[in-house]
């Protein structure tokens, strides 16, 4: 197939060396050095070249607050059987802009940010593919990521919003939460290193991408229940309510299927 990557981060470039593998693929980026590392690629200089190429499959990889933006710029160039893709965290204004587009599309969101993971093994990596999708689009992704070993996910735009706004906000907002009460002369041990090399891990992302993934709409009510799970444990702890607290533990075992009996050892 002849695609087009747009945006070439993190994402788009790994996105361009996996699928130089049996494809034509042409990347473009409004800082063109971030193209120099990519192999087996056609470097585009300007927009106006993807017109030349008349990529069957168009990936837009930019930031997420410039993702319809840069669709609608490059939509001039594009034949009018080009197949769209994004790959954004949140899907907001997604589904509106692809209504009034009128080209099909394929909508993705790897759950597997090239910061942590391990990208010569995705096996226990997952990725959502959006069900309302265009059916060839489909299929050839979920062909790439079995490929990949990825496990594959379907939810409606509206679904992936919300489980998002549980699988990113929450963890977000937790290492936010970490990174706020961080002080210079903290003596670390073993726990906080970890949870520090999972808060500057998470704060090297670009800010607007953290600031659109905690913008969801629906993170207030992932927030509101971070607030009452503290509240509750302020409780606890100002009463010293050892048998509170048992319960406490035990329940969050049982959230992250871990044995009772871990509690024993």
């Amino acid at each position: 197939m002849n695609i087009c990557i747009i945006g070439i981060g993190k994402m788009g470039s790994w996105l361009a060396s996996e699928l130089t593998s049996g494809h034509e693929v042409s990347v473009y980026d409004q800082d063109i050095g971030k193209c120099n590392n990519l192999h087996g690629v056609k470097v585009l200089n300007e927009p106006g070249q993807i017109k030349d190429i008349a990529p069957q499959l168009l990936i837009n990889s930019v930031s997420l607050q410039n993702t319809v933006s840069s669709f609608r710029a490059t939509l001039p160039y594009l034949p009018k059987d080009c197949l769209l893709c994004d790959v954004a965290s949140v899907k907001t204004d997604l589904p509106a802009f692809y209504r009034d587009a009128g080209y099909r599309f394929v909508s993705l969101h790897p759950m597997f940010g090239p910061t942590f993971a391990k990208l010569t093994d995705l096996r226990h990596e997952n990725a959502v593919i959006i069900r309302d999708s265009n059916d060839e689009g489909k299929e050839f992704f979920h062909r790439f990521f079995r490929w990949l070993g990825v496990n594959i996910f379907e939810y409606s735009f509206s679904e992936h919003d919300v489980m998002m706004a549980y699988s990113l906000t929450l963890p977000f907002v937790s290492s936010m939460v970490f990174s706020s009460c961080v002080s210079t002369d903290t003596v670390p041990g073993t726990t906080f290193k970890r949870h520090l090399d999972v808060a500057r891990g998470l704060l090297s992302e670009d800010d607007f991408l953290l600031a659109e993934i905690i913008f969801n709409p629906h993170s207030l009510a992932q927030l509101e229940k971070i607030n009452s799970r503290l509240n509750f444990l302020w409780h606890i702890v100002k009463n010293h309510d050892t048998d509170e607290a048992l319960r406490f533990f035990k329940t969050l075992r049982e959230n992250i299927q871990l044995s009772t009996s871990t509690s024993a050892k």
